[in-house]
């Protein structure tokens, strides 16, 4: 692989989830605080943004399909400043769904990234190569919820959205001065005239490798979107009950950041080795059964210090095997002309868990604060059922032959 480039695409990456990480355990408390938003309300207000990106993956996929990585990968960066800015100034709860909506529609940036890494990538490199953005992620949520957290309690909670559009403008420059495109004019050409360079739903619906990852996607990420959708609330009632707001603030911020820990500390020191040594298709069996275990654990033990420094290190180091993984399987189930199109189903799928799991959470926290990590915890050890499934079945798609008739020869 080309090291610049994967370089390049790590930093935007970083960049990229820095920037969206600061406002994630202010956005909860900023919608309830500033506009009366109930839990119910919030998790709706989260969902729409994944809403919007279900709607779009599939077509941001398959536009960086046709017309290169590049230019979708800027639309996209440059709707979530817009979005950043819009949330600084909103002055109604409809101003902040708005916002939130128009990151959703452009939020394909993950997507053409990680369709820019398939690019450069060979197969047999393909996890390692996806999993230089949840490592890229790790590292903006190290660093981003513990900042959002701070410049909250320092400062006006706008503050944190203002840098964060900032911060995403920064990502929008790197990608026009020091990304070049992954995909040539003629490649871009032949995929734009060929039909069989299109993945329809028709062809998803008869590739059963891929329709199983985008059930594991659904269910791994509806499980997530129910913690990530109440856990600055479960830290303001359960683990920091009784504290100040501005330690509530920090505390769920440093909570996020051992996310963020563990995504680096899996690409650092596992993904590549456990993927020489076991294969990707039994990765998503082990990182479910992990990944559930942690998430059920978050109940179980009550404590900050658990809680940031060992239950959710160990839900990202078993997301950051699974994942890249499963992601993996998606790809290679497909031509290489159609890769950003699986990657868009695939995030379409994930994104859908997200928008169920986003919207119910809220309702589950309402009945009792512990019962989102209960109902995540069990979804994924069931996980486990598709996953190895899966293992049985999915063979990686053989790329035809070039024609060397006679008459192309000749030519």
């Amino acid at each position: 692989m080309d090291r610049r480039r994967v370089l390049t695409i790590f930093l935007i990456v970083f960049v990229n989830f820095l920037g969206a990480s600061i406002v994630q355990p202010i956005l909860p408390l900023y919608a309830g605080g500033r506009f009366g938003a109930s839990p119910g309300t919030i998790s709706l207000l989260l969902a729409s943004y994944f809403a919007a990106q279900f709607l779009a993956a599939p077509v941001l996929g398959q536009l960086s399909d046709r017309y290169g990585r590049i230019p979708v990968l800027v639309l996209s960066q440059v709707g979530t400043v817009l979005s950043f800015l819009i949330l600084a100034g909103a002055e109604s709860l409809p101003m902040l769904f708005a916002g939130r909506i128009l990151d959703g529609i452009t939020g394909g940036n993950v997507i053409v990234a990680q369709a820019y890494l398939t690019d450069l990538s060979t197969p047999k490199q393909r996890a390692g190569a996806l999993g230089v953005v949840f490592m890229a992620f790790g590292l903006g949520y190290t660093l981003g919820p513990a900042v959002g957290g701070l410049i909250s309690a320092l400062a006006d909670d706008r503050t944190a959205y203002y840098i964060a559009a900032a911060i995403s403008l920064v990502t929008v420059l790197m990608t026009i001065f020091l990304l070049d495109e992954s995909l040539t004019p003629a490649q871009r050409l032949a995929r734009r005239s060929n039909a069989q360079s299109k993945l329809g739903a028709h062809e998803v619906a008869r590739n059963s490798s891929l329709l199983l990852t985008m059930g594991i996607g659904f269910f791994a990420q509806l499980s997530i979107a129910l913690m990530n959708s109440t856990m600055a609330l479960y830290g303001e009632h359960v683990i920091f009950a009784g504290q100040t707001t501005d330690t509530i603030h920090f505390g769920n911020g440093l909570i996020y950041s051992g996310i963020g820990v563990g995504q680096v500390a899996a690409q650092l020191f596992f993904l590549r080795p456990l993927i020489a040594r076991y294969g990707e298709k039994r990765l998503v069996v082990y990182g479910a059964i992990c990944r559930g275990l942690s998430m059920i654990s978050i109940v179980l033990f009550i404590s900050p210090y658990w809680v940031g420094g060992v239950a959710m290190p160990l839900l990202a180091i078993s997301s950051g095997i699974m994942m890249p993984s499963v992601q993996t399987l998606a790809t290679t189930s497909v031509s290489r002309g159609v890769s950003g199109a699986a990657l868009g189903w695939y995030q379409s799928a994930a994104t859908m868990g997200i928008i169920l799991g986003t919207a119910l959470g809220g309702q589950f926290f309402t009945l009792s604060p512990m019962l989102p990590y209960l109902i995540a915890g069990g979804v994924l050890l069931l996980t486990t059922i598709p996953a190895l499934y899966l293992k049985r079945i999915h063979k990686s798609y053989v790329e035809p032959e070039p024609d060397v008739s006679p008459a192309t020869v000749a030519a």
